[in-house]
């Protein structure tokens, strides 16, 4: 078992409850998707695992590597090999896609980067991706389009290889040859890793060439069933209509 949320309870800072008892267990290799109607929590749901601070605990526990990070700080639990793809990854001037993606592999390894290996695998993944190698000297995600900001997180994902990734909704916003390459670059992770992968999506083109281990349903803060591989299919075809009553 490599991530276990126990009765898990959170909220934002001014008292509003978002996820309510929520359970899940997820073991090393394992995908799993999570779906829901806007609002139910998904989004929270991963921000809460990463401890970013805007949302409190205020019951039950996470587990991660058997050790209790429900209060350890954000970047504890990416050092110990947490990963979040976000919706709307931020810019930030002043560092290089590049600069940034070693710096981290540093602070993850607690090693220097050799930079003639770290540039070649660089490069091997950007192409991986259809990613302009020019990118690796621009500074983080300024000016980058919606389809270059999401292939920038799965760069990262890739050279960075962390044990668990959650991506949020990371698909959103991109045309079908986006995802496409976005997929590829998850498949890859993968084949490279045995590590896991919560893909929080609303579409099933992300989750081409992957096998599916669980589908949860999040309905208001709580995980209302999990099924297998199917169930995300079905939902396509149904939508969420039988667990809203």
């Amino acid at each position: 078992m490599l991530l276990d949320i126990q009765h898990l309870n959170a909220g934002l800072e001014d008292g509003k409850q978002i996820l309510n008892d929520l359970n899940l267990t997820i073991n090393a290799g394992e995908t799993h998707v999570l779906m829901g109607p806007n609002g139910a929590g998904k989004s929270s749901l991963g921000n809460t695992l990463l401890g970013n601070p805007v949302y409190k605990i205020t019951g039950g526990k996470i587990l991660f590597k058997d050790t209790d990070i429900t209060k350890e700080s954000t970047d504890k639990r990416a050092k110990m090999g947490m990963f979040m793809s976000f919706q709307a990854p931020l810019e930030v001037p002043g560092i290089s896609l590049e600069t940034f993606i070693r710096s981290a592999l540093q602070q993850k390894t607690g090693e220097r980067v050799k930079l003639f290996q770290f540039q070649k695998e660089l490069q091997r993944c950007m192409e991986l991706l259809n990613m302009n190698p020019d990118y690796a000297k621009r500074d983080l995600n300024v000016g980058f389009s919606g389809g270059e900001r999401k292939k920038s997180e799965i760069l990262q994902l890739l050279m960075l290889k962390p044990d668990f990734a959650i991506l949020d909704e990371t698909d959103s916003g991109l045309d079908v040859d986006a995802v496409r390459f976005v997929a590829k670059g998850l498949e890859e992770y993968r084949r490279l890793t045995n590590g896991s992968l919560l893909i929080i999506t609303h579409t099933t083109k992300i989750l081409d060439g992957l096998n599916v281990d669980k589908t949860h349903i999040l309905v208001k803060g709580h995980i209302a069933k999990t099924g297998d591989g199917e169930l995300f299919k079905k939902i396509n075809e149904e939508g969420f209509e039988e667990f809203l009553k």
